[in-house]
């Protein structure tokens, strides 16, 4: 069996592996790790080039675009390795990047995944937006990191240079113990995009398992390679997959009271957007909570299935607060100003 296996989904990410691939194999060949690419039906020449320059490289074709968690699922099955490693195409590791990942997981059985430190490729003094320093959730299901709250960005200045559990690590990179990704089911193709690394560390939590954050690793992060920031549907898949998320996750004592909140808070924001004169979030939002609703059939089978979980541990590191209200009326912007006793 591989030790570990860096898997790179891509779909029509050619200039993306031109430019990053070569520092991928440069800083992370050895005799214990293999790198594949995974490749969601390219139609831009992406396997051509692969087959042409990179024959170290396995190529696994999965014929058409299932997503980010569609196509992972699928490249996992074909693969036997004691780790999994995430990795999108526009991103720029490091030297030495890789081993404390695989060391921390090597020294911590009860670790499913971990994560490196993620900074912004074009700006690289800052942390990047996917991640940042780890990774957090409020009680209605909004993500926020450490170095990133938002869309307010912090410098790196070593404030967060300290490993810590955190609540998920997030898909640009992370590496996960493939006996904890079977035993969690891997990712839920439903979300095709965006959010689906949060559900499934909320599994793994479930399950008893820590995920972490590894400061000694570091990587470069361009963002928004294959849907941008301001898109409409990722705006959409984001606010439809925040809905799947609770719904599918949340204890039963708190399903009703949260998911309401929630749906007024999602209210709000489509609000804001037809007010700033942006018609398309507006209707993204309305879309998402539509397909909720059109959804909730199988995601009643789905939240039997995480229920039935072997539940070892409480899920930890969730805000029981509203980082909405944190951060837009209290002006907390910064992870360090946030109070998490919640009489504060």
């Amino acid at each position: 069996m591989l030790k570990t296996a860096i898997v790179i989904l891509n779909w029509n990410g050619i200039d993306f592996l031109k430019k990053f691939l070569p520092v991928v194999i440069r800083y992370s060949s050895d005799t214990e790790t293999g790198i594949y690419v995974a490749d969601n039906g390219s139609t831009d020449g992406s396997v051509e080039y692969l087959t042409a320059n990179h024959t170290g490289i396995k190529v696994i074709e999965l014929g058409a675009n299932h997503g980010f968690a569609g196509g992972y699922n699928l490249a996992f099955e074909k693969i036997d390795a004691t780790y999994y490693l995430l990795l999108n195409s526009d991103i720029e590791v490091t030297e030495g990047w890789l081993s404390p990942l695989v060391q921390y997981m090597d020294s911590n059985p009860d670790v499913a995944s971990c994560q490196p430190k993620i900074k912004s490729f074009s700006n690289r003094d800052f942390f990047e937006h996917a991640g940042a320093a780890g990774c957090f959730i409020d009680k209605y299901g909004y993500p926020f990191c450490r170095g990133r709250i938002f869309y307010h960005i912090e410098r790196d200045s070593g404030q967060y240079d300290t490993r810590t559990d955190v609540f998920w690590s997030s898909g640009a990179c992370m590496i996960v113990r493939s006996e904890a990704w079977k035993k969690a089911g891997g990712f839920d193709p439903a979300f095709f995009a965006h959010m689906e690394e949060i559900d499934l560390c909320w599994r793994f939590s479930k399950l008893g398992y820590r995920i972490c954050y590894i400061p000694e690793s570091v990587i470069y992060h361009v963002g928004g390679g294959s849907l941008p920031y301001t898109s409409p549907y990722k705006t959409y898949l984001n606010f439809r997959n925040s809905l799947f998320l609770l719904y599918k996750n949340l204890p039963e004592d708190h399903l009703g009271k949260i998911m309401f909140i929630r749906k007024l808070l999602d209210g709000v924001a489509a609000i804001m957007f037809l007010f700033k004169g942006d018609g398309k979030n507006f209707i993204s939002v309305l879309k998402a909570h539509m397909d909720y609703y059109r959804n909730k059939t199988t995601l009643r089978l789905k939240r039997k299935e995480v229920s039935d979980l072997e539940l070892i541990s409480a899920p930890g590191k969730v805000l029981n607060k509203s980082i909405v209200y944190e951060f837009y009326i209290r002006g907390r912007k910064t992870f360090d100003l946030i109070k998490w006793n919640n009489n504060k």
